[in-house]
């Protein structure tokens, strides 16, 4: 096994631990409706590393396995999170690797989170799809758009660091 491919699942297993970690630590905020998913901030971290997209979505999966909704969370709130990477990295290579393009990047899992999720809990709740969207997205805009990007902006100010992010 080459070097890169050793570092790649390593770092893939590591994102995907502390995503999954995060959210079990902080589990009492972390699902139903109003939601502040501390994890969710390293969901920017594909903006950084793009590589980092696959243990994103598996911290996701090991995470929504503890969720009180079952398994249609595991399901719906993985997809959402491949929605928000597929969106972030696509952000980037579109308007460049800089403060406004991350800042339109953080939007993706807000959206998606609020979309999706908020058709997951009008179907489990039989609640109004407007109001869970909107209570999803609040969360997610607060945990990612506000605290997220606050943080992986200090990170790319950074350049050792961003170096040491890289899987490359």
């Amino acid at each position: 096994m080459k070097k890169n491919s050793i570092q790649f699942i390593t770092r893939t297993a590591l994102i995907a631990a502390a995503y999954a970690a995060l959210t079990y630590a902080f589990a009492w905020m972390s699902y139903e409706q109003l939601q502040f998913r501390i994890a969710e901030i390293l969901v920017l971290f594909a903006f950084i590393e793009p590589g980092y997209g696959l243990g994103l979505i598996l911290g996701c999966v090991l995470a929504n396995i503890a969720s009180p909704l079952g398994v249609i969370d595991v399901v719906v709130g993985s997809f959402a999170t491949f929605i928000a990477i597929m969106f972030i990295v696509m952000v980037r290579k579109t308007m460049g690797y800089n403060r406004k393009s991350l800042i339109v990047a953080s939007l993706g899992p807000v959206i998606s989170n609020a979309v999706f999720v908020g058709l997951e809990l009008t179907y489990l709740f039989q609640t109004p799809f407007i109001i869970n969207a909107v209570y999803v997205a609040i969360g997610e805009f607060i945990v990612v758009t506000i605290a997220g990007t606050a943080v992986v902006n200090s990170i790319m100010k950074n350049s050792n660091l961003v170096d040491r992010l890289s899987i490359n």
